[in-house]
């Protein structure tokens, strides 16, 4: 064992115990952090025009804060891009996060020099929960691989904009710098590809133990990896690769396939970081829920998802949520985001302390029909029927047919991408109906009913998502795959590559 995980040992059992500190106390740090929060930006424009002088409860604070989208606050964003202060926090924010957004184009989320900290100290609990829990610290002694976006900055109006894993490039710890790769003048490759060959080049040789980053372009670059080297397994490659750190997306669906490339089952931890604040992380090996980080400049709301779109939700602090259930997160963060409808869905299952598991996005479920399907659901009875056929599942996305062909009834069409075909495609996609009508009870009606006939599978050609991605300039980075829509947009675009 090298110093540096010797020391690890030290420093993860303090931090476990700084943890402990409010991880057992979650809902009276929160109520803490409300207060804070409205303090600290009452002067602000948005805090003046929302009468924040005259808040003093969560009541208080639902009453003069409704709930935002990023339309509604780009008002107040555009003021920070000209080049305004005390907008919707003291001063200025050290950055602007640029992400996609749906409806906006590109999105400006701030990043203020509160909440910058508190992105680079999750990710580092994160790794020192796991030391403490496993007694596992060799990682740290070897090359530690971060696939991430440029840490190139764009500077407009004194404000640095960037994406958030090339802001979070720019803070990366000095225990760690020694050990990152990929170098700084690779990182600031654009183009994902030639970024993936040339972090292929300088990694190939090294001693990598721990790497980071979205699952399928981590298979990406492992594909990369075995091409390049002539190996048959990444274990052949990196004998001593200890630990995968992912985040979002959920990585059941990808993980067979990266476990085949790797030969071996590693340890893996899961983050839920956003450009809008880092939310929790898996805090245990024993059990795949993430802790809620209720001690992080984030003030939670929930909304129960069947209320989404009803005129006068209902809104829940920590304390009011119930176990199991379904909710749209909100979040009054310490960048400035106000009553934020973040756009992912939750369902706590703990409560002592409060663990969550990420069930999907609001804007990625189906309900063409009044199913209120969503992508929790759709893995599920995907892997479920892949895993009794031991099949591997490369990717897929699933969407509503409406109007069929030849007066047919209306379907979900699964556009499937299989590493193994399965033996009888019809059995195969039946297999998988039936686990969703017993996940999805709306479903499973509007089935019976002869509402809907059961879903269709169409098989896509080998390499027919990363060439989608490529065609769209979506390619690496944080872009995923959107596992559900309840439009055709992407499902169209899938139709050339389906195999007759």
């Amino acid at each position: 064992m090298g110093l540096k995980a010797f020391f690890s040992k030290i420093y993860a059992a303090y931090s476990v115990r700084q943890m402990d500190k409010w991880k057992l106390n979650a809902v009276a740090y929160q109520q803490k952090t409300l207060k804070y929060l409205v303090k600290k930006a009452k002067q602000t424009s948005f805090g003046k025009t929302h009468h924040f002088s005259e808040i003093h409860t969560y009541q208080d604070f639902k009453k003069h804060v409704p709930i935002y989208d990023y339309e509604d606050l780009k008002p107040y964003i555009d003021k920070i891009v000209n080049g305004e202060n005390d907008v919707l926090w003291p001063g200025k924010p050290q950055y602007l996060a640029k992400t996609s957004g749906t409806t906006s184009g590109l999105k400006y989320i701030p990043i203020s020099k509160e909440s910058m900290p508190q992105h680079i100290k999750a990710a580092k609990n994160a790794l020192m929960s796991y030391i403490h829990e496993t007694g596992k610290a060799d990682f740290v002694d070897g090359k530690i691989i971060f696939l991430q976006g440029s840490p190139i900055m764009e500077k407009k109006a004194g404000i640095s904009f960037g994406r958030l894993s090339g802001i979070v490039a720019n803070h990366v710890p000095v225990y760690l710098q020694k050990n990152r790769l990929p170098s700084y003048e690779v990182n600031c490759i654009e183009d994902w590809e030639t970024k993936v060959d040339a972090i292929v080049d300088e990694t190939r040789n090294e001693d990598m133990r721990l790497i980071s980053g979205i699952p399928p372009w981590c298979q990406m670059y492992f594909d990369r990896l075995l091409a390049k080297t002539g190996k048959s397994k990444i274990k052949d490659v990196f004998p001593n690769f200890k630990l995968f750190v992912y985040g979002g997306v959920n990585y059941e669906p990808y993980r067979a396939r990266l476990e085949e490339s790797l030969g071996f089952k590693v340890d893996s931890i899961e983050t839920y970081p956003a450009s809008e604040g880092f939310i929790a992380f898996q805090n245990s090996q024993k059990d795949k829920s993430l802790l809620l980080l209720a001690n992080a400049g984030i003030f939670y709301e929930f909304m129960p998802t069947d209320e989404f779109f009803n005129e006068k939700p209902t809104r829940l602090s920590l304390s009011e949520i119930e176990l199991n259930k379904n909710y749209a997160i909100i979040l009054s963060t310490s960048a400035g985001l106000w009553g934020y409808s973040l756009g992912d869905t939750v369902k706590f299952v703990s409560k002592n302390p409060y663990k969550l598991l990420v069930t999907g996005r609001i804007k990625h479920y189906i309900s063409a029909f009044g199913e209120h399907v969503i992508g929790e659901e759709v893995e599920h009875a995907l892997l479920t029927a892949a895993k009794e056929q031991n099949l591997e599942i490369t990717e897929f996305t699933v969407a509503p047919q409406v109007n069929p062909p030849k007066g047919e009834l209306p379907y979900h069409e699964w556009f499937v991408e299989f590493l193994q075909f399965p033996k009888d495609l019809k059995q195969f996609a039946l297999d998988v109906d039936v686990v969703l009508q017993q996940k999805n009870i709306y479903y499973k009606d509007l089935i019976e009913g002869k509402v809907l006939q059961p879903l269709n599978i169409r098989p896509l050609k080998s390499g027919s998502f990363i060439n989608l991605m490529r065609t769209e300039g979506k390619l690496g980075g944080q872009n995923k795959v959107p596992r559900l829509a309840n439009d055709r947009m992407l499902a169209d675009k899938l139709e050339k590559y389906i195999i007759n």
